[in-house]
């Protein structure tokens, strides 16, 4: 982890899994990435921390007792704050092999089966926290930048009403204008 992330950046790992053992697996090989891991033990579990914090990726057992995965998953795609977590379906290797197709076609971003390579699911599961951590870094940077569109916007219009008046411009002054306008587009600032 960037010594510049922040509380944003480190939404964490939510993990369900109804069964304990599977739970310990999962923290003990993903503690390593040190990001905050959080367990649900049901489906109905994993929405209620999905609805109290934002989480980078949810690690997801397919067969649990009531709200199974694929319900759960389907809930977690249907609300506006969560539709864009990516989840990793995890489900038993003696499971229906159409369980793949499911968990794809209910939004899931990856499926794997247990008993799982730890070193294959460290390494998928640093994927999207390094996706997660740049689309933060991407939605503070188009956060900066629409007061400096604007800004451009404003100067531009003004430009254009002085172009458009009645009395003959003043060209040493349309100069300066464009000048800033240029220096404001060449320094990035503008969209």
């Amino acid at each position: 982890m960037s010594a510049e992330a922040t509380t944003d950046e480190r939404a964490g790992i939510l993990l369900v899994d109804d069964m304990e053992d599977n739970l310990i697996a999962l923290e003990a090989v993903l503690g390593s990435l040190n990001e905050p891991l959080v367990r649900a033990r049901s489906g109905e579990e994993a929405m209620k921390a999905l609805l109290r914090r934002r989480f980078a990726l949810v690690l997801l057992d397919v067969r649990m007792p009531g709200m199974d995965g694929f319900e759960t998953a389907a809930n977690i795609k249907r609300l506006d704050q969560t539709k864009d977590v990516p989840i990793i379906f995890l489900t038993g290797a003696e499971d229906d092999p159409g369980y793949a197709f499911r968990g794809y076609a209910t939004g899931a971003a990856d499926y794997l089966t247990k008993p799982f390579d730890p070193w294959v699911l460290r390494a998928k599961v640093s994927v999207f926290l390094d996706l997660h951590r740049k689309n933060q870094q991407l939605a503070r940077l188009l956060a900066q930048r629409p007061p400096q569109s604007a800004e451009f916007l404003i100067r531009l219009t003004a430009l254009e009403k002085e172009l458009d008046g009645n009395n003959p411009p003043d060209v040493t002054k349309l100069r300066d204008q464009v000048r800033e306008l240029r220096h404001l587009a060449s320094a990035g600032r503008v969209l």
